[in-house]
């Protein structure tokens, strides 16, 4: 597609989403009633800050998209200051995002908004969205690769890392566009997709060019471009996620 590059996998390469995640839940069992009252819940949030914050995340186009996690890092990330960083951020993005379309194209689930017909925080992409597959999340596949894939160049700010990985899925909730099972199995495909990566040289060589990346930006005291206590007040707000089941 125009202005999404080649990932380092072939398609034959791919995890398989159909072999990785669960069944798509169905009417009547447990984790359809959980998705039904997380998604109910999370509807409270709409035009909050957290609202906005989930607007934004849902924006996957660069240079946007490359700045997520640039409050996270402490740096900016775009293409003039950090080149490889951001093309590795570009090119991962199509392996986490090809990863997902077995199982959705298998299930075609329909999303939250479908069934709710309340607002999205995207409604130019609603049309689009009602014929892709809402399970499982392909942005949150792509924010929990991206999340992992950037502790391994900035491994001090792991915390701060995992933590917007994990809300940049929960934007998802938010936005009514996603059912909490679709999130949770998201991010089983994100870490396959970078268990995989793993296997390939170009990606563990750019991997290497982006933490000297990394270090130059932080040498020269490049500060992020977002507003980053914005960002951090809007995410103070959680969704009304469910990622940790109790365990008896």
């Amino acid at each position: 597609m125009p202005g999404i590059l080649a990932g380092y996998l072939p398609p034959s390469a791919l995890p398989n989403s159909l072999a990785l995640v669960a069944p798509a839940p169905t009417p009547g069992t447990a984790v359809y009633a959980l998705d039904e009252a997380v998604s109910k819940a999370n509807l409270a949030l709409q035009g909050s800050p957290r609202w906005q914050q989930a607007t934004s995340d849902a924006n996957l186009s660069f240079p946007h998209a490359a700045e997520t996690f640039s409050c996270a890092m402490g740096i900016p990330i775009n293409d003039t200051e950090t080149p490889h960083l951001y093309m590795l951020l570009r090119r991962s993005f199509t392996d986490a995002a090809l990863s997902t379309y077995a199982a959705k194209n298998h299930y075609n689930r329909p999303r939250p908004f479908m069934e709710n017909n309340r607002p999205t925080c995207t409604p130019n992409d609603e049309a689009f969205l009602r014929k892709d597959g809402s399970y499982p999340s392909g942005h949150t596949t792509i924010g929990w690769a991206w999340a992992l894939i950037l502790t391994e160049i900035a491994p001090g700010q792991t915390d701060a890392i995992l933590a917007r990985g994990r809300s940049f899925g929960d934007s998802r909730l938010v936005c009514n566009v996603h059912w909490q099972s679709d999130v949770n199995e998201g991010r089983i495909m994100g870490a396959s997709t970078v268990a995989r990566l793993h296997a390939d040289p170009a990606f563990l060589a750019d991997v290497d060019a982006a933490k000297a990346d990394y270090e130059i930006a932080r040498a020269k005291e490049l500060k992020p471009s977002r507003d980053c206590a914005a960002e951090a007040t809007a995410l103070t707000t959680p969704s009304a996620a469910v990622t940790n089941p109790a365990v008896h």
